[in-house]
């Protein structure tokens, strides 16, 4: 089982809208950060989805993924969701929708946000089957999840299990609870939250990220959601060998 980042950066993405790289280097190209979302895949092809971000077109042809066995979302902020419309051509050739899950809460949003895509309009079939988290198999993978404080909202931490190893996908949290920790014990890869190396009110800091890997005793910690704050290679060597520092088209095997 492996996942793959197809965005490691913020909701403005690296550089900003105006060129701005902010402190990192614009000569490194692991610097250049779309907006954040995963792939999970297992041994024998099935691949979920992650979030459908702002960027998401460009990152499905960057990293030749054309077909997708289910879609989940983390939550309905714009820069995990927007990019939606994209996968209608992962519809075409398909004798039914494309099975996606989210919380009670993100499914109730997704739906008054994007009905068409949930209901289909106009003579265009229905893209996605919308479905509240209920079942534990999907697509070939056991998942688990737990909501996550998000500043006044919430986030789905996932956890992924297939193939023998585990990975857990934890973006947008701002504070680590025990429930994430039992969820997210001793996974074999952590992908995890990391907006910048100061606290901020709804994202986990450089030092809550790497609490979060020790604290689960996960194998390996895998750092996303990087703002233009964070350079990728003066953070490599802050963190050494506690943890890797994404970039986009990362690929790690659990």
């Amino acid at each position: 089982m492996k996942v793959i980042l197809l965005g490691c950066g913020g909701s403005t993405g690296v550089p900003k809208i105006g060129n701005d790289w902010g402190a990192c280097d614009p000569t490194e190209p692991r610097n250049r950060r779309s907006r954040v979302s995963v792939v999970i895949e297992n041994d024998v092809g099935q691949r979920i989805l992650v979030d459908t971000s702002t960027d998401c077109r460009a990152q499905l042809l960057a990293q030749g993924i054309d077909r997708i066995d289910a879609v989940i979302w983390t939550h309905d902020h714009a820069d995990h969701c927007h990019g939606i419309d994209d996968l209608r051509v992962m519809r075409y050739g398909r004798s039914n929708p494309i099975p996606g899950y989210a919380s009670a809460a993100t499914a109730r949003l997704l739906r008054e946000r994007f009905a068409y895509i949930f209901a289909g309009e106009h003579g265009y079939p229905t893209l996605i089957d919308l479905n509240e988290f209920e079942q534990r198999m999907i697509s070939g993978f056991m998942i688990d999840w737990v909501q996550m404080p998000h500043g006044p909202t919430e986030s789905t931490g996932l956890r992924f299990e297939a193939d023998g190893k585990t990975i857990v996908y934890a973006t947008d949290f701002s504070r680590i609870t025990s429930d994430m920790l039992d969820t997210f014990d001793k996974t074999d890869v952590l992908v995890t939250d990391c907006l910048r190396e100061r606290p901020h009110p709804t994202h986990a800091h450089l030092a809550m990220a790497l609490e979060l890997g020790r604290r689960t005793q996960a194998r390996q910690t895998v750092l996303t959601h990087l703002d233009a704050s964070l350079d990728y290679q003066s953070l490599c060597a802050k963190v050494g060998p506690s943890a890797t520092v994404g970039f986009d088209g990362l690929e790690i095997e659990a």
